[in-house]
């Protein structure tokens, strides 16, 4: 069985049964969805990276001490990471900086992730779920 790093953008969110909703429950739901949670609501993510377990350990070592590379080791000790707006600027600058100590393979997630980025950064609602599973 096979470990891999699984990096999701979040392309998508829409309402299931939207039409359903009393309206007296709408204003409820917009909250809800305003301070974070996901009432009724679908997130629809899009893989933009599969990563070797093994290979995304060497990555997130590959990065000096610090925030960033504490963020991207989260996901060593708890399996999963969100990376939202708050975390754009943290990442963008630390991959771009780090590019020197990286493999080639790991230079193409860093173009990857500093592209997604960019988006998020025009679009804050977008962000990315990265997800250990065991294939």
């Amino acid at each position: 069985m096979a470990t891999n790093v699984i990096f999701y953008l979040l392309n998508q969110r829409f309402v299931d049964n939207d039409d359903q909703i009393p309206e007296a429950a709408k204003e409820v739901m917009y909250y809800s969805l305003a301070i974070g949670h996901h009432t009724g609501v679908i997130d629809c993510f899009k893989k933009i990276i599969v990563a070797d377990y093994e290979e995304y350990q060497a990555f997130v070592q590959s990065f000096p001490e610090g925030d960033a590379r504490r963020k991207l080791a989260g996901l060593i000790r708890f399996g999963e990471i969100v990376i939202d707006s708050s975390h754009v600027n943290l990442l963008a600058r630390a991959l771009d900086e780090n590019k020197p100590n990286m493999t080639e393979l790991h230079r193409e997630w860093a173009e990857i992730l500093l592209d997604t980025l960019a988006s998020i950064q025009k679009e804050p609602v977008m962000y990315i779920m990265v997800k250990r599973r065991d294939e």
